[in-house]
């Protein structure tokens, strides 16, 4: 598995300073699109003021320079993400209409629902990637660990006696606890919250000592010192806890805990190659500007401003079997 992505090599430092080049250089297309020919849509399968809603409007204020034409960010959010793919499969193929998903949204979905009104890997054309989404295990404050390895023999010791908690059934959170659970031996019950917020609430409260979720949710507990991040999934240190080690740096290769998540652009099948590589290049000039790579970065999120649709095409048709044996791994059944 790989991610074919340079900025995905930069540190901190050197993301800040490629957006500050970016802003002095000026556009970097200088053509417009030509199929817009009225204001663009596009989809988010969540609510405003989430981190996926407000990078699509720092994104979308860059684009409708490049279409020409004002970008409206429709929210739908609600069915694990169902009901803004659904709107998107049904939008004309003419590139007026998109949708800014994350993996789970446009990949993971399929092994979950037993019934979906559409299939994500046949039913949306592959645009391009906005950024990579990584996600941290965290512990309360009073866990003995603060190392990879010295969790491990904790949870090994505490076999059948800890819980750990994620953001919902079949996130990336549960399938990375449950592979670290199975390698230690320690038999880790589940809990599955409704969302980040409740599980972060449990986290401080108490009632559960580790968990998973994204870095901008858990960096300000992470600052005060509640919460221990002892690792994050993906490919390199995100900028945003560049002190936290990647999985693979404190010796663990494993599926669910090198692969990462991501937000990107896909529109209805049947889109052109043509349009799609309109988008493709839109999306990848929004995120090179400052303002965009600045925002990513703010979010916990790795910037990935040269994606075209078949290099995402290929990512998307690799990656999606490999959620799906973690998913069955994981004991999770299609409801």
């Amino acid at each position: 598995m790989t991610y074919e992505t340079p900025l995905a090599h930069y540190t901190r430092r050197q993301l800040l300073a490629l957006a500050a080049g970016a802003a002095a250089a000026g556009p970097l297309w200088a053509q417009q699109s030509s199929f817009a020919t009225r204001p663009v849509r596009i989809i988010v399968p969540f609510a405003a003021g989430g981190a996926t809603d407000v990078i699509t409007r720092v994104l979308g204020e860059h684009m409708a320079k490049r279409f020409g034409q004002a970008v409206v960010v429709d929210n739908k959010p609600g069915g694990g993400g169902v009901i803004a793919g659904e709107a998107v499969t049904k939008a004309p193929a003419d590139g007026m209409t998109a949708m800014l998903g994350t993996t789970s949204v446009m990949l993971s979905n399929r092994y979950i629902f037993k019934k979906m009104p559409y299939d994500p890997l046949t039913d949306l054309t592959p645009v391009a990637r906005v950024c990579l989404a990584p996600i941290a295990l965290v512990v309360t404050a009073d866990v003995p660990a603060k190392t990879m390895q010295e969790y491990m023999g904790w949870i090994s010791a505490n076999k059948g006696k800890l819980s750990y908690g994620s953001y919902g059934i079949g996130s990336h959170g549960q399938l990375a606890c449950a592979t670290l659970s199975d390698l230690a031996g320690a038999d880790m019950a589940h809990v599955a919250y409704k969302g980040e917020a409740p599980m972060i609430a449990d986290l401080l409260g108490g009632q559960i000592k580790m968990g998973m979720g994204s870095l901008l949710s858990l960096k300000a507990h992470i600052d005060s010192g509640k919460l221990r991040a002892l690792a994050v999934t993906g490919p390199r240190r995100v900028p945003l806890l560049p002190d936290t080690p990647t999985f693979a740096e404190a010796g663990f290769t494993q599926d669910a805990l090198s692969i990462v998540g991501w937000l990107a652009i896909a529109g209805p099948k049947g889109m052109s190659a043509d349009v799609a590589r309109q988008w493709a290049a839109a999306a990848n000039q929004a995120v090179a500007s400052r303002d965009g790579m600045a925002r990513i970065i703010a979010a916990g999120f790795i910037p990935v401003d040269d994606d075209q649709p078949e290099k995402f095409a290929r990512a998307w048709a690799e990656e999606g079997p490999i959620w799906g044996r973690l998913l069955q791994a994981a004991g999770v059944q299609p409801t």
